[in-house]
Order: C-alpha cells, then structure tokens, then sequence
C-alpha cells in the first residue's frame, strides 16, 4: 500500500480550486492509502507576516480538511507542517546539494522576479523547503495540479542527488495527476488562486459567495444571443460541480440563446450551496468549537 502526501498553505481558507483540485481527490485517495496530509504554514510565511491571520488560517484549513470529509480515525494523518521541526533542518542540508540555476528556474520565483524587490530567500527556496515536506516522509505519491508538476520533479532530482551523493536514504516520489480536476479557472477565467484574488470561497456566508460568483468575468453578449460554453468561465465551472445532466442542460441553454449570463451564474450559486451543504455546516461548527 504506497504511502501518499499532500498539503495545503495556510494563506487563507482553502478555496474551490483547492477543494476540487486538491482536497476532495486527496481524501478519495486517503480510502486506500497510507495518507499524511499537512498544513503548510512555514510556505504561507512567504507572502503572509500577521501572526493572528497566520493562526486563523491555519485553523479554517484544517476545518476544511475535516468538513470535507478527512477521516483522521481511519490511519490518515492531518498535521501541521511547523509542529515538525526535522522538516527544516532536513531543508538545510537540500539547499547545500540544490544548484542556483534549478531554484532560479522554478516557476514559484520565476513569476515574481520580474520585481526582485518583492522575492525573499523563503520564496527562492520554496522548492527545497517542499522536496524536505515530501522526502521526509518516504511518501510514494503525491498527487498535484498541473501547475505543480515541476515542484515534484525538482524534489526528484534533489532526492536522487542526495542518494547518490550519500547513499540511498530517501525515496524517490511520483506525481499523481487527476485528469478532470488539473487546473480550476477563477472569476477571471486564469487559474483560481489567492495571491490573484479570483477565489471562489465556498464556505463564505451566503451574501460573500453570491458576490463572487456574481463577479465572474463573462464577454458582453446579449441575452437573447447564443453563447459559447466552451469560452465561458461561468460554465467551465459548473461542469465541475454540477452533475452531467445539469452541464447539458445548461450547454444547451448557450447554445440555443435567450439564456443570460445572469441566469448562469444564478445556477451556479445555487449548485454550489447543494454540492457543499455538508460541508459549509461542518466548517462552521468546527469554527465554534475553535478558539476563534
């Protein structure tokens, strides 16, 4: 039974695109699996300094593991990434084996340095303090976005480096991809993100979640006139939360016309309430339970 890791930084409460692309597939995963699932507070450190949103983050991500349905009774492991000290001490002695260049290349660093200014050392490392997540553990599968894909294969040649430089000790990890889940478009059609701000918070109140949705970018077609559903950010994510049926449906209310955008992300709204029911009433009596 191969061992599987992954994890979640604490920058805010986990969104749609965490829960579909990585939360919910995790915890699929979890049912045949040894899991350990973490919550990457030393990572958020990276961008976000305010101790009590830190600590307020921390806990609405692990309420979020657990309202979606993480059964930590059944041998899954849901902790945090700073209770492990060895995480950054074994981090240390990957920066002394990882060349420049490979750091320089990664795209964590790549998409900020065009203002150097606004990158510290934390963020020019992410991907050793990440390899150090992984390796530590011996974890066999960890299953990522697309957008992740290069942070794995760096943890691959920093692990195979220091194997062969030191004798085998740690395990080399695979990817695991979920086809259907890889990447989730935000309000603005580019992928759903925090630092972009074009997050869907599913447990939100109702008034903040119909705001967002509300606010996905759409083209500026009339009502009456048939639209694309292809090119629609409103439906590219409904068909990821709706059923195949209702995703019909609604391609064929595009197609024909007299169907508006508003109508769209109206369904939309109301979907997300039915999808997430369970788990945006769990979240918030977790949230009573917490010190918060």
């Amino acid at each position: 039974m191969p061992r599987i890791l992954t994890g979640i930084q604490s920058s805010g409460t986990p969104h749609l695109g965490n829960v579909l692309g990585a939360i919910l597939p995790a915890i699929e995963l979890s049912k045949h699996n040894e899991s350990f699932f973490f919550i990457a507070d030393f990572h958020a450190l990276t961008t976000i300094k305010n101790r009590e949103i830190l600590i307020s983050n921390t806990i609405e991500t692990a309420a979020a593991w657990l309202a979606c349905g993480l059964n930590t009774n059944d041998g899954n492991i849901l902790y945090k990434q700073s209770d492990i000290p060895q995480v950054t001490e074994l981090m240390w002695y990957l920066n002394c084996i990882t060349p420049y260049p490979m750091l320089a290349n990664a795209h964590s660093f790549k998409d900020k340095s065009n203002k150097l200014s606004d990158v510290n050392a934390g963020l020019f490392t992410y991907p050793v303090l990440m390899a150090s997540d992984i390796i530590l553990y011996d974890a066999e599968i960890i299953p990522v976005g697309k957008d992740q894909i290069q942070h794995i294969e760096i943890t691959r040649d920093i692990a195979a480096k220091f194997n062969n430089t030191f004798g085998e000790t740690f395990v080399v990890p695979e990817a695991k991809l979920d086809d259907k889940n890889m990447i989730i478009p935000g309000i603005d059609g580019s992928k759903m993100s925090k630092s972009y701000n074009n997050y869907i918070n599913i447990f939100a109140e109702e008034s903040v979640l119909k705001k967002q949705i509300m606010s996905i970018l759409t083209d500026s077609k009339e009502l009456a006139e048939p639209k694309n559903p292809n090119n629609c950010n409103v439906f590219q994510i409904y068909k990821l939360i709706a059923s195949k049926e209702e995703s019909k449906k609604m391609e064929e209310h595009y197609l024909n016309g007299g169907y508006g955008y508003g109508h769209a992300k109206k369904a939309l709204f109301e979907s997300t309430l039915e999808k997430f029911k369970k788990e945006r009433t769990k979240f918030n009596e977790l949230l009573q339970q917490s010190d918060l």
